[in-house]
């Protein structure tokens, strides 16, 4: 009795399947077929059209290199570097400027860097600036800035002749040059490795220099030993200097300059031996007999 009535097993519910029958069944079968082999053909056009750009760029890649290698002698004697001009030199010379482009024989324009170059020259302690070009077929063209003589540094007994930016020229050993300004109290081997301080200290120096000879005859001093009382002479006359700016201490001395004049015109020759400004909005100047 039990076996009557047992139920049947539940079909699960989902979506509805289009099931065709008979010719329609044949139509929907052949259409995904049709679909399906589109997709392949599609697919392999694809990989002949992808196969056909890596060999054409593969026979581009071979031709490239057949040619280069073919052309390079030809190329190679095309853009030969045959010629250096320099131009803008004055002490330094033409072969101090070979020297430091070391180029190789039968080297090619196109070979060479011309910062590199450009960066070897700039070594030459006279050399401020350079910069090289290349100018085909055969010609590389370098132009030059020098570094322009600005005071001589005195360190002991030896003398150097240095450029308004602290930088050292060459050495003149205990032989002096008088037309230049002489700077005194600076260390020599911080200028030698090139330290910010001691060049800032040339350059302040230089300045001061110029100030001085745009109103005293005679060659100018200065004494930079200690930054915070600088001092100078020119033409038997002593300056010093405070912790202000030099520029704006001079200014002050040159308000009242025009007074020296007027109290020469008592009779009394009287002169001016020290004058220090080291004071805020004070010249004090000292006589001589």
């Amino acid at each position: 009795m039990k076996l009557l009535f047992r139920r049947r097993a539940v079909r699960e519910v989902g979506p509805r399947l289009n099931q065709w029958k008979g010719a329609r069944a044949s139509q929907v079968s052949d259409l995904r077929q049709q679909v399906r082999w589109k997709r392949l053909v599609s697919q392999g056009r694809c990989a002949l059209r992808v196969g056909r750009w890596i060999v054409g760029l593969a026979a581009l890649v071979w031709s490239l290199t057949i040619v280069t290698q073919e052309m390079g002698p030809v190329v190679q004697s095309w853009l030969e570097i045959r010629e250096v001009e320099v131009k803008g030199i004055h002490r330094v010379t033409k072969g101090e400027v070979l020297e430091r482009l070391v180029l190789k024989p039968g080297m090619g324009l196109h070979q060479v860097s011309t910062s590199f170059l450009a960066e070897r020259v700039r070594t030459h302690a006279w050399i401020k600036e350079a910069t090289v070009e290349r100018r085909p077929p055969h010609l590389l063209y370098v132009t030059i800035v020098e570094r322009t003589p600005a005071v001589i540094v005195r360190s002991g007994a030896d003398h150097w002749l240095s450029d308004e930016s602290g930088y050292l020229l060459a050495k003149f050993g205990r032989q002096d040059d008088r037309t230049l300004p002489l700077l005194t109290g600076l260390d020599l081997q911080s200028l030698q490795r090139g330290e910010a301080g001691a060049r800032n200290a040339v350059q302040s120096g230089v300045v001061l220099a110029k100030l001085i000879a745009n109103t005293f005859d005679g060659r100018v001093e200065i004494d930079l030993t200690n930054s915070s009382n600088v001092l100078a002479s020119a033409n038997g006359v002593r300056f010093q200097f405070g912790d202000d700016s030099l520029v704006g201490q001079w200014d002050r001395f040159r308000k009242v300059k025009p007074s020296f004049k007027a109290a020469a015109l008592d009779g009394r020759k009287r002169e001016v031996s020290e004058i220090d400004l080291r004071y805020d909005n004070r010249v004090i100047v000292r006589e001589g007999v």
